[in-house]
């Protein structure tokens, strides 16, 4: 696939055995660090306190189209059950980050929306400074602490999956629906989705 991430959709048969039905499309299988860690706990920056699906390994029955050697490695999975569960809303964090901060722009009827999470601007970072009295870190902002810089506001972020790996969204979107409509003819607990990296 030409990427870090890769992974497949099995299906459990009525004999208990698990069969591919479905490689990860392109969308998904894109150098995404902050998806692959949200997801499944491997690598990227954001040191999410709980991913969704942690490094797991290989699962129990798992095909064998799964690879599993040194440069196949790094397996984990979910069955749809465990992603149809997933509070797309519930923090992943314990508290927010230090590093980063979530970036509000004006939308449509000019409330702010959240727009992404980036690295913080050393001229946000020395604006909060200013603005609090005293060199704080994101997640030592008072209540409520926000600061406006080039038409944004950057808020201290407490990680969600909605905000990397949305159920609608354009990447993992698509393979959601897949596992979601197999799911339907199998059941919730006989789709899974297992990925490993490279």
């Amino acid at each position: 696939m030409g990427s870090d991430i890769e992974g497949a959709i099995e299906v459990r048969g009525p004999d208990g055995r698990w069969a591919v039905r479905d490689w990860l499309p392109e969308c998904a299988a894109v150098r995404d660090r902050d998806a692959r860690e949200i997801l499944w706990g491997y690598g990227g920056g954001l040191q999410v306190d709980r991913p969704l699906f942690d490094a797991r390994g290989v699962p129990e029955g798992a095909s064998e189209d799964i690879p599993d050697d040194e440069i196949n490695h790094s397996h984990s999975y979910a069955t749809w059950a465990e992603v149809a569960a997933v509070d797309w809303d519930a923090p992943l964090n314990d508290r927010a980050d230090g590093n980063h901060l979530a970036v509000w722009v004006p939308g449509p009827d000019g409330k702010l929306v959240f727009d992404h999470v980036r690295w913080s601007p050393i001229e946000v970072l020395d604006a909060s400074e200013e603005l609090f009295g005293e060199d704080l870190w994101p997640w030592e902002w008072p209540p409520g602490g926000e600061v406006p810089w080039e038409g944004a506001v950057y808020r201290p972020v407490l990680y969600t999956p909605r905000m990397f790996v949305p159920p609608d969204g354009d990447r993992w979107g698509p393979v959601w629906a897949v596992m979601g409509d197999l799911a339907a003819v199998h059941g919730d607990g006989n789709v899974r989705l297992v990925v490993w990296f490279g």
